[in-house]
C-alpha cells in the first residue's frame, strides 16, 4: 500500500510541475498602449492619409445631373425596372493596368488616385458632354485582416473610407495578453508590391505611423511573446507527460494487482 501511494504522490507532482509552466503572467510594461502620454496631453493629428485606388479594387461611380436623361448614358445598370425594383448598378473592377472601362470616354487610368483625385478627372473629362455633373465614387471592397494573437482573428469590412489600427484590432477583439504590443505588422499589398512595416502601440507614437491608417486589403499581424511560445511548446511536452503518466498509472496498477 505504502509503495502505491509513493507511485500516485510522485505521479501527481510530476503533472504539477507542469501545470506551474504552463501559467504564465504578463506585466503591466508588456500590455498597456500609449504609456508615454501624459494627463491632459494634446496631441494634433499631423498623419495626412489619403486612400487611394489599387489594382483589383471594385469601385462604384455614379454620374448625376439636373438633366437625367443626359447623364444616363454614364451609368451601367444590369436588368430593368420591372415591379418597382430598381436595376442594380455595375461597379467597375481595377484591372492589372489600374484602369477601368468608363462608358462613352473609355480607358482611364485611376489605380493610385483618391477619390476626389478621380471625381475631378471624370468631372474634366465629362465636361463636354455634361453641365456641372455631380460623381459619387465610393470603394467597394474594402476588408482589413486581423491575425495572430488577438481575441477573434479574422477578415473584416470597413464600411468608411479609412481605418485605423486600433479600429481593426477593436473589431478582431483587441490583442491577448500574450500579443506583443512593441512590434506589430502590417503587411500591404500596392499593385503587387508588398511592404511591410512595423508599429510600436505602446508609445504615442504610432498615430504618426504611416501604417496608423489602415488602407484595403491590408493584414494586420500581432506576433507571440516569449511565454506564448513556451506554453505552446510546453502544451506539446504536457501531452506527452499526461501520455506517460497514463502508462505509469496503468502499469503502476497493474503491479499492485499481481502483487
Amino acid at each position: 500500500m505504502l509503495k502505491q501511494n509513493r507511485s500516485f504522490g510522485w505521479i501527481f507532482s510530476f503533472l504539477m510541475v507542469s501545470v506551474l509552466f504552463l501559467s504564465s503572467c504578463a506585466s503591466k510594461k508588456e500590455v498597456v498602449y500609449f504609456q508615454n502620454t501624459g494627463s491632459f496631453e494634446t496631441i494634433v493629428d499631423k498623419n495626412s492619409f489619403t486612400p487611394k485606388f489599387k489594382v483589383d479594387d471594385l469601385v462604384s461611380i455614379h454620374v448625376s445631373t439636373l438633366n437625367s436623361e443626359a447623364s444616363a448614358p454614364f451609368n451601367l445598370f444590369r436588368g430593368a425596372a420591372e415591379g418597382g425594383i430598381r436595376p442594380e448598378q455595375v461597379d467597375y473592377l481595377i484591372d492589372k493596368e489600374g484602369e477601368i472601362d468608363f462608358p462613352v470616354i473609355g480607358k482611364i487610368k485611376i489605380s493610385g488616385f483618391s477619390a476626389d483625385e478621380v471625381r475631378n478627372l471624370l468631372r474634366d473629362r465629362l465636361s463636354e458632354y455634361l453641365k456641372d455633373p455631380i460623381i459619387n465614387i465610393r470603394l467597394k471592397n474594402f476588408t482589413v485582416t486581423v491575425l495572430g494573437e488577438v481575441n477573434r482573428p479574422g477578415t473584416y469590412p470597413v464600411n468608411g473610407e479609412r481605418i485605423t489600427i486600433l479600429e481593426a484590432l477593436g473589431f478582431a477583439g483587441d490583442l491577448t495578453v500574450k500579443g506583443i504590443r512593441e512590434n506589430v505588422m502590417v503587411i500591404r499589398d500596392f499593385d503587387g508590391t508588398k511592404v511591410y512595416t512595423r508599429v510600436d502601440l505602446t508609445k504615442k507614437e504610432a498615430m504618426s505611423s504611416p501604417v496608423f491608417y489602415l488602407t484595403q486589403n491590408d493584414v494586420v499581424y500581432v506576433e507571440p511573446n516569449q511565454s506564448a511560445i513556451t506554453a505552446s511548446s510546453l502544451d506539446n511536452r504536457a501531452t506527452i507527460a499526461v501520455s506517460i503518466a497514463s502508462i505509469l498509472i496503468t502499469s503502476t496498477v497493474l503491479l499492485i494487482t499481481r502483487n
